[in-house]
Protein backbone atom coordinates (compact mmCIF):
# COMPACT_ATOMS: atom_id res chain seq x y z
CA UNK A 1 0.00 0.00 0.00
CA UNK A 2 1.37 3.40 -1.04
CA UNK A 3 0.17 6.58 0.62
CA UNK A 4 -1.22 8.84 -2.14
CA UNK A 5 1.21 11.76 -2.05
CA UNK A 6 4.15 12.64 -4.26
CA UNK A 7 6.22 15.55 -5.49
CA UNK A 8 6.41 15.76 -9.27
CA UNK A 9 9.54 17.48 -10.67
CA UNK A 10 9.10 18.84 -14.19
CA UNK A 11 12.56 19.10 -15.78
CA UNK A 12 11.13 20.74 -18.91
CA UNK A 13 9.87 23.60 -16.73
CA UNK A 14 13.29 23.99 -15.12
CA UNK A 15 14.96 24.18 -18.53
CA UNK A 16 12.45 26.81 -19.60
CA UNK A 17 13.07 28.89 -16.47
CA UNK A 18 16.83 28.71 -17.04
CA UNK A 19 16.24 30.00 -20.56
CA UNK A 20 14.26 32.92 -19.10
CA UNK A 21 17.27 33.77 -16.93
CA UNK A 22 19.57 33.66 -19.97
CA UNK A 23 17.27 35.90 -21.97
CA UNK A 24 16.97 38.38 -19.09
CA UNK A 25 20.76 38.58 -18.65
CA UNK A 26 22.20 38.53 -22.16
CA UNK A 27 25.96 38.16 -22.27
CA UNK A 28 26.33 37.16 -18.62
CA UNK A 29 27.44 33.75 -17.44
CA UNK A 30 24.70 31.95 -15.51
CA UNK A 31 25.59 30.21 -12.25
CA UNK A 32 22.47 28.27 -11.28
CA UNK A 33 21.96 28.28 -7.52
CA UNK A 34 21.34 24.75 -6.24
CA UNK A 35 21.88 25.17 -2.50
CA UNK A 36 19.68 23.30 -0.02
CA UNK A 37 19.44 20.27 -2.31
CA UNK A 38 18.33 22.46 -5.22
CA UNK A 39 15.73 24.25 -3.09
CA UNK A 40 14.28 20.92 -2.02
CA UNK A 41 13.93 19.55 -5.57
CA UNK A 42 16.88 17.14 -5.38
CA UNK A 43 20.28 18.22 -6.69
CA UNK A 44 21.10 15.14 -8.73
CA UNK A 45 17.48 14.88 -9.82
CA UNK A 46 17.50 18.32 -11.47
CA UNK A 47 21.09 18.30 -12.72
CA UNK A 48 20.20 17.16 -16.27
CA UNK A 49 17.92 20.18 -16.68
CA UNK A 50 20.77 22.57 -15.81
CA UNK A 51 23.11 21.44 -18.57
CA UNK A 52 22.84 24.85 -20.23
CA UNK A 53 24.07 26.72 -17.13
CA UNK A 54 27.67 27.93 -17.11
CA UNK A 55 28.11 26.61 -13.60
CA UNK A 56 26.45 25.97 -10.26
CA UNK A 57 26.47 27.73 -6.90
CA UNK A 58 25.78 26.15 -3.52
CA UNK A 59 26.91 26.09 0.11
CA UNK A 60 27.60 22.47 0.88
CA UNK A 61 31.07 21.06 0.25
CA UNK A 62 29.80 17.48 0.31
CA UNK A 63 27.29 18.30 -2.42
CA UNK A 64 30.01 19.94 -4.51
CA UNK A 65 32.19 16.85 -4.12
CA UNK A 66 29.25 14.66 -5.15
CA UNK A 67 28.80 16.77 -8.29
CA UNK A 68 32.43 16.28 -9.25
CA UNK A 69 32.15 12.55 -8.64
CA UNK A 70 29.08 12.67 -10.88
CA UNK A 71 31.45 14.09 -13.56
CA UNK A 72 30.12 17.63 -13.46
CA UNK A 73 33.02 19.60 -14.99
CA UNK A 74 31.89 23.24 -15.02
CA UNK A 75 32.45 25.90 -12.37
CA UNK A 76 31.07 25.17 -8.90
CA UNK A 77 31.02 28.13 -6.52
CA UNK A 78 30.84 27.66 -2.74
CA UNK A 79 28.72 30.63 -1.68
CA UNK A 80 29.93 30.71 1.91
CA UNK A 81 33.44 29.66 1.03
CA UNK A 82 35.26 27.45 3.52
CA UNK A 83 35.25 27.18 7.30
CA UNK A 84 38.73 25.87 8.05
CA UNK A 85 42.09 25.23 6.44
CA UNK A 86 41.38 21.50 6.52
CA UNK A 87 38.83 21.96 3.73
CA UNK A 88 41.18 23.77 1.35
CA UNK A 89 43.06 20.76 -0.07
CA UNK A 90 39.77 19.07 -0.98
CA UNK A 91 38.42 22.30 -2.47
CA UNK A 92 41.56 22.66 -4.56
CA UNK A 93 41.57 19.03 -5.66
CA UNK A 94 37.91 19.30 -6.74
CA UNK A 95 38.55 22.58 -8.63
CA UNK A 96 35.94 24.51 -6.68
CA UNK A 97 35.63 28.29 -6.61
CA UNK A 98 35.09 29.96 -3.23
CA UNK A 99 33.53 33.10 -1.85
CA UNK A 100 35.70 34.89 0.70
CA UNK A 101 33.78 37.13 3.07
CA UNK A 102 35.88 37.66 6.21
CA UNK A 103 39.50 38.35 7.10
CA UNK A 104 40.12 34.94 8.68
CA UNK A 105 39.46 33.29 5.34
CA UNK A 106 41.97 35.67 3.77
CA UNK A 107 44.55 34.72 6.39
CA UNK A 108 43.95 31.02 5.76
CA UNK A 109 44.54 31.49 2.04
CA UNK A 110 47.68 33.50 2.70
CA UNK A 111 49.18 30.84 4.95
CA UNK A 112 48.12 27.66 3.13
CA UNK A 113 50.04 26.08 0.27
CA UNK A 114 47.79 24.36 -2.27
CA UNK A 115 48.61 22.05 -5.16
CA UNK A 116 46.07 23.92 -7.27
CA UNK A 117 45.34 27.61 -6.58
CA UNK A 118 41.71 28.71 -6.27
CA UNK A 119 39.31 31.01 -8.05
CA UNK A 120 38.15 33.45 -5.34
CA UNK A 121 35.07 35.68 -5.28
CA UNK A 122 35.52 38.60 -2.87
CA UNK A 123 32.16 39.37 -1.27
CA UNK A 124 31.36 43.02 -0.64
CA UNK A 125 28.85 44.01 2.04
CA UNK A 126 26.81 46.73 0.35
CA UNK A 127 23.97 46.85 2.86
CA UNK A 128 22.74 43.30 3.49
CA UNK A 129 24.94 43.23 6.62
CA UNK A 130 25.21 39.46 6.75
CA UNK A 131 28.42 38.43 4.99
CA UNK A 132 31.10 40.42 3.22
CA UNK A 133 33.79 43.05 3.59
CA UNK A 134 32.95 46.68 4.13
CA UNK A 135 33.46 48.74 0.97
CA UNK A 136 36.53 50.52 2.33
CA UNK A 137 38.25 47.17 2.94
CA UNK A 138 37.89 45.77 -0.56
CA UNK A 139 41.01 47.24 -2.18
CA UNK A 140 43.24 45.99 0.63
CA UNK A 141 41.65 42.52 0.56
CA UNK A 142 42.05 42.31 -3.22
CA UNK A 143 45.72 43.31 -2.97
CA UNK A 144 46.43 40.72 -0.28
CA UNK A 145 44.70 37.94 -2.17
CA UNK A 146 46.38 38.86 -5.45
CA UNK A 147 49.72 38.18 -3.76
CA UNK A 148 48.66 34.84 -2.22
CA UNK A 149 50.09 31.79 -3.96
CA UNK A 150 46.90 29.87 -3.20
CA UNK A 151 44.80 32.26 -5.34
CA UNK A 152 44.64 31.85 -9.12
CA UNK A 153 41.99 34.42 -10.04
CA UNK A 154 39.87 37.06 -8.35
CA UNK A 155 36.25 38.09 -8.87
CA UNK A 156 34.08 40.64 -7.06
CA UNK A 157 30.54 40.01 -5.86
CA UNK A 158 27.75 41.30 -3.66
CA UNK A 159 24.24 40.22 -2.72
CA UNK A 160 21.21 42.45 -3.25
CA UNK A 161 19.04 42.79 -0.17
CA UNK A 162 16.13 44.71 -1.70
CA UNK A 163 16.18 43.96 -5.41
CA UNK A 164 12.53 42.92 -5.16
CA UNK A 165 11.58 46.55 -4.39
CA UNK A 166 11.08 49.21 -7.04
CA UNK A 167 13.92 51.40 -5.78
CA UNK A 168 15.85 48.69 -3.94
CA UNK A 169 19.07 48.41 -5.97
CA UNK A 170 20.48 51.86 -6.56
CA UNK A 171 22.02 52.42 -3.14
CA UNK A 172 23.68 49.01 -3.10
CA UNK A 173 24.91 49.33 -6.67
CA UNK A 174 26.47 52.69 -5.86
CA UNK A 175 28.19 51.22 -2.81
CA UNK A 176 29.46 48.30 -4.86
CA UNK A 177 30.75 50.57 -7.60
CA UNK A 178 32.55 52.73 -5.05
CA UNK A 179 34.09 49.68 -3.36
CA UNK A 180 35.28 48.20 -6.65
CA UNK A 181 36.42 51.42 -8.33
CA UNK A 182 39.73 50.86 -10.09
CA UNK A 183 39.54 47.07 -9.80
CA UNK A 184 39.15 45.36 -13.16
CA UNK A 185 38.09 41.94 -11.90
CA UNK A 186 34.86 40.39 -13.26
CA UNK A 187 31.76 41.01 -11.15
CA UNK A 188 28.75 39.05 -9.93
CA UNK A 189 25.78 41.01 -8.61
CA UNK A 190 22.41 39.67 -9.68
CA UNK A 191 20.29 37.18 -7.73
CA UNK A 192 16.90 36.17 -9.19
CA UNK A 193 15.39 39.62 -8.67
CA UNK A 194 18.58 41.17 -10.04
CA UNK A 195 18.40 38.96 -13.13
CA UNK A 196 14.95 40.35 -13.90
CA UNK A 197 16.43 43.85 -13.47
CA UNK A 198 19.65 42.98 -15.28
CA UNK A 199 19.57 46.06 -17.50
CA UNK A 200 20.02 48.10 -14.31
CA UNK A 201 22.09 45.67 -12.26
CA UNK A 202 24.52 44.26 -14.82
CA UNK A 203 27.50 42.04 -14.01
CA UNK A 204 29.57 39.31 -15.65
CA UNK A 205 28.02 36.44 -13.69
CA UNK A 206 24.41 36.13 -12.53
CA UNK A 207 23.18 33.79 -9.80
CA UNK A 208 19.51 32.91 -10.39
CA UNK A 209 17.98 30.83 -7.63
CA UNK A 210 14.29 30.83 -6.80
CA UNK A 211 13.24 31.86 -10.31
CA UNK A 212 14.70 28.62 -11.71
CA UNK A 213 12.17 26.65 -9.67
CA UNK A 214 9.18 28.65 -10.89
CA UNK A 215 8.67 31.02 -7.97
CA UNK A 216 8.66 34.79 -8.32
CA UNK A 217 11.28 36.84 -6.44
CA UNK A 218 8.84 39.76 -6.34
CA UNK A 219 5.82 40.31 -4.08
CA UNK A 220 3.52 41.54 -6.84
CA UNK A 221 4.88 40.23 -10.15
CA UNK A 222 3.67 36.65 -10.34
CA UNK A 223 5.61 33.76 -11.80
CA UNK A 224 3.19 33.73 -14.74
CA UNK A 225 3.86 37.40 -15.37
CA UNK A 226 7.59 36.66 -15.49
CA UNK A 227 7.16 33.68 -17.80
CA UNK A 228 8.21 31.17 -15.13
CA UNK A 229 6.82 27.64 -14.84
CA UNK A 230 6.31 25.59 -11.69
CA UNK A 231 8.94 22.86 -11.37
CA UNK A 232 7.62 21.08 -8.27
CA UNK A 233 3.99 20.01 -8.02
CA UNK A 234 2.99 18.51 -4.68
CA UNK A 235 0.13 16.09 -5.41
CA UNK A 236 -2.16 14.01 -3.24
CA UNK A 237 -5.72 12.69 -3.09
CA UNK A 238 -8.85 12.83 -0.99
CA UNK A 239 -8.83 9.82 1.31
CA UNK A 240 -12.09 10.63 3.14
CA UNK A 241 -15.16 12.87 2.83
CA UNK A 242 -17.25 14.13 5.75
CA UNK A 243 -20.73 15.68 5.71
CA UNK A 244 -20.94 18.61 8.12
CA UNK A 245 -24.03 20.15 9.63
CA UNK A 246 -24.17 23.81 10.57
CA UNK A 247 -22.00 24.47 13.65
CA UNK A 248 -19.97 21.26 13.24
CA UNK A 249 -16.26 21.84 13.75
CA UNK A 250 -13.25 20.31 12.01
CA UNK A 251 -9.84 19.26 13.25
CA UNK A 252 -7.76 19.90 16.34
CA UNK A 253 -9.08 22.71 18.49
CA UNK A 254 -12.17 23.04 16.33
CA UNK A 255 -10.33 25.57 14.20
CA UNK A 256 -13.07 25.62 11.59
CA UNK A 257 -16.81 25.74 12.27
CA UNK A 258 -19.30 25.18 9.48
CA UNK A 259 -21.70 28.09 8.98
CA UNK A 260 -23.96 25.79 6.96
CA UNK A 261 -24.23 22.18 5.93
CA UNK A 262 -21.55 21.16 3.42
CA UNK A 263 -18.95 18.51 2.67
CA UNK A 264 -15.27 18.55 3.51
CA UNK A 265 -12.55 16.41 2.00
CA UNK A 266 -9.57 14.97 3.86
CA UNK A 267 -6.26 15.07 1.95
CA UNK A 268 -3.27 12.83 2.66
CA UNK A 269 -0.82 15.65 3.38
CA UNK A 270 0.28 17.34 6.58
CA UNK A 271 3.14 19.16 8.21
CA UNK A 272 5.19 15.94 8.43
CA UNK A 273 5.18 16.02 4.62
CA UNK A 274 6.39 19.63 4.57
CA UNK A 275 3.11 21.50 4.27
CA UNK A 276 2.97 24.53 6.56
CA UNK A 277 1.22 23.94 9.87
CA UNK A 278 0.62 27.69 9.96
CA UNK A 279 -1.54 27.69 6.83
CA UNK A 280 -4.84 29.21 8.02
CA UNK A 281 -8.41 28.48 7.02
CA UNK A 282 -8.89 29.58 3.43
CA UNK A 283 -5.45 28.60 2.09
CA UNK A 284 -5.93 27.61 -1.57
CA UNK A 285 -5.78 24.00 -2.78
CA UNK A 286 -6.81 22.48 -6.11
CA UNK A 287 -9.24 19.55 -6.03
CA UNK A 288 -10.30 18.08 -9.38
CA UNK A 289 -8.54 21.06 -10.94
CA UNK A 290 -10.77 23.58 -9.12
CA UNK A 291 -9.67 25.96 -6.41
CA UNK A 292 -10.99 25.15 -2.94
CA UNK A 293 -9.98 26.36 0.53
CA UNK A 294 -8.61 24.67 3.60
CA UNK A 295 -10.96 24.20 6.53
CA UNK A 296 -9.42 23.48 9.90
CA UNK A 297 -5.93 23.11 11.31
CA UNK A 298 -3.27 21.30 9.31
CA UNK A 299 -2.23 18.20 11.27
CA UNK A 300 0.81 15.96 11.01
CA UNK A 301 -0.54 13.72 8.26
CA UNK A 302 -3.82 15.24 7.07
CA UNK A 303 -5.51 18.44 6.00
CA UNK A 304 -9.13 19.23 5.27
CA UNK A 305 -10.73 21.32 2.53
CA UNK A 306 -14.19 22.72 1.88
CA UNK A 307 -15.73 20.85 -1.09
CA UNK A 308 -18.67 23.21 -1.63
CA UNK A 309 -17.33 24.27 -5.04
CA UNK A 310 -16.49 20.73 -6.17
CA UNK A 311 -19.66 18.62 -5.85
CA UNK A 312 -18.12 15.90 -8.02
CA UNK A 313 -15.21 15.31 -5.63
CA UNK A 314 -15.00 12.08 -3.67
CA UNK A 315 -12.51 9.61 -2.27
CA UNK A 316 -9.62 9.31 -4.72
CA UNK A 317 -10.13 12.75 -6.28
CA UNK A 318 -6.81 14.42 -7.13
CA UNK A 319 -5.47 17.34 -5.10
CA UNK A 320 -2.66 19.77 -5.89
CA UNK A 321 -1.17 21.46 -2.84
CA UNK A 322 1.04 23.70 -4.97
CA UNK A 323 2.65 23.68 -8.38
CA UNK A 324 0.92 23.17 -11.70
CA UNK A 325 -2.20 25.34 -11.68
CA UNK A 326 -1.54 26.76 -8.20
CA UNK A 327 1.57 28.84 -7.56
CA UNK A 328 3.58 27.98 -4.47
CA UNK A 329 3.74 31.74 -3.94
CA UNK A 330 -0.03 31.91 -3.43
CA UNK A 331 0.09 29.14 -0.84
CA UNK A 332 3.07 30.76 0.88
CA UNK A 333 1.36 34.15 1.03
CA UNK A 334 -1.67 32.60 2.70
CA UNK A 335 0.61 30.90 5.24
CA UNK A 336 2.60 34.11 5.92
CA UNK A 337 5.82 32.65 4.57
CA UNK A 338 7.69 32.47 1.26
CA UNK A 339 7.78 29.89 -1.49
CA UNK A 340 11.43 29.15 -0.70
CA UNK A 341 10.47 27.71 2.68
CA UNK A 342 7.69 25.50 1.38
CA UNK A 343 9.81 24.05 -1.42
CA UNK A 344 12.75 23.36 0.88
CA UNK A 345 10.53 21.83 3.57
CA UNK A 346 9.16 18.82 1.65
CA UNK A 347 10.26 15.86 3.73
CA UNK A 348 11.92 12.58 2.83
CA UNK A 349 8.78 10.54 3.35
CA UNK A 350 7.27 12.16 0.24
CA UNK A 351 8.17 10.18 -2.91
CA UNK A 352 9.57 12.20 -5.81
CA UNK A 353 8.96 11.49 -9.49
CA UNK A 354 10.60 13.23 -12.44
CA UNK A 355 8.91 14.14 -15.72
CA UNK A 356 10.16 15.73 -18.92
CA UNK A 357 6.86 17.26 -20.00
CA UNK A 358 4.17 19.53 -18.64
CA UNK A 359 0.89 18.11 -17.43
CA UNK A 360 0.95 14.33 -17.06
CA UNK A 361 -1.32 11.72 -15.53
CA UNK A 362 0.45 10.08 -12.59
CA UNK A 363 -0.85 7.08 -10.75
CA UNK A 364 -0.67 7.95 -7.05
Amino acid sequence: MTRPILAQINLAALRANLQVARERAPGAQVLAVVKANAYGHGLMRVLPALADADGLALLELDAAVALREHHYARRILLLEGFFGTGELPEIAARRLAVVVHHSEQVRMLETTSLARPLEVFIKVNTGMNRLGFKPDQVHDIAERLSRASSVAALRLMTHLARADEDDGVQEQLQAFEHACSGLSYPRSVANSAGVIKFATVGGDYVRPGIMLYGSSPFPYDTADMLGLKAVMTLRSELIAVQDLKANDSVGYGGGYTAARAHRVGVIACGYADGYSRHAPNGTPVLVCGKKVRTAGRVSMDLMTVDLSEVPEAGIGSPAVLWGEGLSVDDVAAAASTVGYELLCAVTTRVPFVTTEVGSVDIEL
